[in-house]
């Protein structure tokens, strides 16, 4: 994964990544500065005997292919509780797919299918107001005045996000579009979807209000010794017309809907904290079939993950 050599880019990454820093009370040495708090567990994919109708990637031309994934709560912060009804949603869930020795693509996704802003100027202004917010400010203080001259941020933050039950029981979205090419050199954009084969199941305030604070982390590891934990991948495609570079426009759901394939996550990663450490994702896929698209928020979001990853295996060297 390389870092961007645009200085203007760099900047902007550097100010994203201080923002996330300075909204998280500071830095924690060797953790994320988003969804911070997670957890790597291992697994097959499966892929559709549909899929190869939309790419010809690596991963759908096999029978499986081994993955890691990880899930998360949102915050920068390691002690962020699951049931924080604040800062622990969006969840979030990143998967690789292991297609050689230091070969891969990732998928990045969270649990609620929309996003605040469409580029890394704005996430940054977001942010910023977040930052300035003073509680005690006079109404409206600076967050409500950007939501007030953003409907997409404001609508991001007025969408239900319900605590679930489980991560196997929680629906997740990559937000952004991708170009898929067959192996006719046909193309069609879309967005994946990663949808709980034993269903979504949410908890409400006082259901979650009851829960311990790692009871998420508790909770998928018992379930994971017991059987796998399954997800299907679905591509929602679109049609002529439809946005693919703005992840703050949502497709109409009558669009159709294409099986990827299926995951079945077996165990937990062993040395899961330093593995969580060193594992860099990557939202750009770097893979034959599967391209990025114009989306301006791929580039600044690839360098933000590499940059503070590497941040994060310096923090375990000392």
């Amino acid at each position: 994964m390389p870092l961007t050599t645009d200085e203007k880019l760099l900047t902007l990454s550097h100010d994203v990544i201080e923002a996330f820093d300075k909204a998280n009370g500071g830095i924690h040495p060797g953790f994320r500065p988003a969804h911070a708090k997670g957890i790597l567990l291992t697994g097959v994919f499966t892929p559709s005997s549909k899929a190869a109708s939309l790419t010809r990637a690596p991963h759908i031309q096999r029978n499986s292919t081994p993955v890691t994934v990880r899930f998360s709560d949102f915050a920068g912060i390691p002690t962020v509780p699951d049931n924080d009804p604040q800062h622990a949603s969006p969840r979030g869930c990143a998967i690789r797919f292991h297609l050689a020795e230091h070969s891969h693509t990732d998928i990045v996704a969270h649990s609620v299918d929309n996003f605040p802003v469409r580029t890394a100027e704005e996430l940054l202004e977001f942010f910023n107001a977040l930052i300035a917010t003073d509680p005690a400010e006079t109404h409206p203080n600076a967050i409500e005045r950007y939501l007030g001259a953003h409907p997409a941020a404001l609508t991001f933050v007025q969408t239900p996000k319900p605590i679930p039950t489980s991560f196997g029981k929680e629906s997740f979205f990559a937000v952004s579009a991708f170009k898929f090419t067959n192996a006719e050199d046909v193309s069609r954009y879309g967005r994946y979807r990663m949808l709980p084969a034993a269903g979504n199941e949410y908890l409400d305030e006082a259901g979650a209000a009851a829960q311990s604070p790692d009871f998420l982390f508790d909770e998928i590891k018992e379930r994971v010794m017991k059987e796998p934990v399954k997800f299907r991948i679905i591509v929602q495609l679109a049609e002529d017309g439809d946005r693919v570079d703005d992840v703050t426009v949502r497709w109409p759901e009558d669009r159709p809907q294409v099986a990827f394939g299926e995951i079945s996550l077996q165990e937990i990663t062993p040395n899961n904290a330093s593995e969580q450490q060193q594992v860099i994702f990557d939202p750009i896929p770097r893979v034959d079939g599967i391209e990025a698209s114009a989306d301006p928020l791929f580039e600044p979001r690839a360098n933000v993950y590499l940059m503070t990853g590497r941040r994060r295996r310096a923090a375990g060297k000392h």
